[in-house]
């Protein structure tokens, strides 16, 4: 994997880059829709490629390793052909998983003993099965294991999961370098920084994944209750110390907003199941300000649903009908709220690159976030 570093904004930190990979070329910053379970729900890989148009998408390890397995997505010759999908792929490691089954898992040093949410069966994650699931999924980038810790969190606790996050590195390590590859493309294992809300353990978790070397760094551990703020404050800790001449993932984040405070701080990478998850509620972002579909206010609006035009939906279907969608519980009402909001997303971090490179940004990005304040 190379990561190109081509412009950086004079007022603000914000960049742009390139990332080459085996299966394609990602510019940043960039969005990755996310495909927990080799699929982007509710999306054609057509629609997804031709009209929301991400350079690179994300699935779950933990979500593939029980359904359908990672035998059998390595028996179809890895995750890019077992979907149809022939862009670039990261996988995250299952640690967000983790997290989430905090009543159905216990961890140790060795790794995590977790109990299926599907029929609630156990298993278990060690930092070298998880490096092996994904080596056997076959994503252009994956992640090191780690635990994320709650919101709030005891700063003791937090220490220790952070060092025990460091140990678990080091083994990811091993067993991606000392085990031969699966596929006939190359793989980058990016790092996580941890350590809560606290500006030391954040700035050491920082300076420890530094030290490593890796292709790319990521940052986890935010976006998981804390306010907005304490998300920035920590961010930019961390990206302060992270090398500039490798791409910087922030992980499970976050609002349009949130994207773009975050692309001014020096993020090159973002994913979020917010677009996809809100459009199945009803929730669509423009750059006008947010719009709840389902409200009675939409009933009798037959103007189309963006004038912005980011995707074939958005002059296709009116308000009025969208709304009718969602009334009669259609799913085609989800499939177009989706549509729209993955390719408003991938139009905002594309954007954000232009006015980067046209040394604009921080005023567009002013302007941007004040609009989208909004509730429509």
């Amino acid at each position: 994997m190379i990561f190109n570093l081509e412009f950086k904004d004079s007022n603000s930190k914000a960049r742009a880059g390139t990332i080459k990979t085996d299966h394609g070329v990602i510019e940043t910053p960039i969005f990755m829709p996310v495909g927990t379970a080799a699929t982007v729900k509710g999306v054609h890989q057509r629609d997804l490629e031709n009209e929301i148009d991400p350079d690179i998408i994300l699935s779950n390890t933990y979500h593939l390793y029980l359904r359908p397995g990672p035998e059998i997505i390595e028996s179809a010759g890895g995750l890019h052909k077992f979907m149809n999908w022939k862009r670039p792929l990261l996988t995250d490691s299952g640690g967000y998983q983790v997290y989430s089954l905090s009543n159905n898992r216990k961890i140790n040093e060795e790794g995590v003993e977790f109990k299926s949410h599907i029929d609630g069966s156990y298993h278990f994650f060690s930092p070298e099965r998880a490096i092996k699931i994904q080596k056997s999924i076959g994503a252009d980038i994956i992640m090191a294991f780690d635990e994320c810790t709650p919101y709030p969190c005891d700063y003791n606790y937090a220490e220790k999961s952070m060092h025990m996050t460091h140990r678990w590195l080091k083994r990811c390590f091993k067993e991606f370098n000392n085990t031969k590859p699966i596929h006939d493309y190359n793989q980058a294992l990016f790092p996580i920084v941890q350590g809560s809300v606290y500006k030391d353990l954040r700035a050491q978790s920082a300076e420890f994944i530094a030290s490593v070397g890796a292709e790319g760094n990521a940052i986890g551990g935010l976006s998981v209750g804390e306010p907005s703020e304490e998300m920035y404050g920590m961010t930019e800790i961390v990206c302060d110390i992270l090398p500039e001449s490798k791409p910087r993932y922030l992980m499970g984040v976050g609002t349009p907003i949130n994207l773009l405070e975050n692309i001014s701080l020096g993020v090159d990478m973002f994913d979020c199941v917010m677009p996809s998850r809100n459009a199945r509620n009803g929730m669509l972002f423009t750059s006008k300000g947010t719009i709840n579909i389902k409200n009675e206010k939409w009933k009798n609006n037959f103007e189309v649903i963006d004038l912005d035009d980011h995707c074939f939906v958005d002059l296709s279907y009116s308000k009025a009908y969208l709304r009718h969608l969602f009334t009669i519980k259609e799913a085609l009402g989800r499939q177009i709220a989706t549509i729209h909001n993955l390719a408003f997303y991938i139009w905002l971090v594309r954007e954000a690159r232009k006015q980067i490179i046209n040394g604009d940004f921080l005023i567009w990005k002013t302007k941007m976030i004040s609009s989208m304040n909004n509730k429509l």
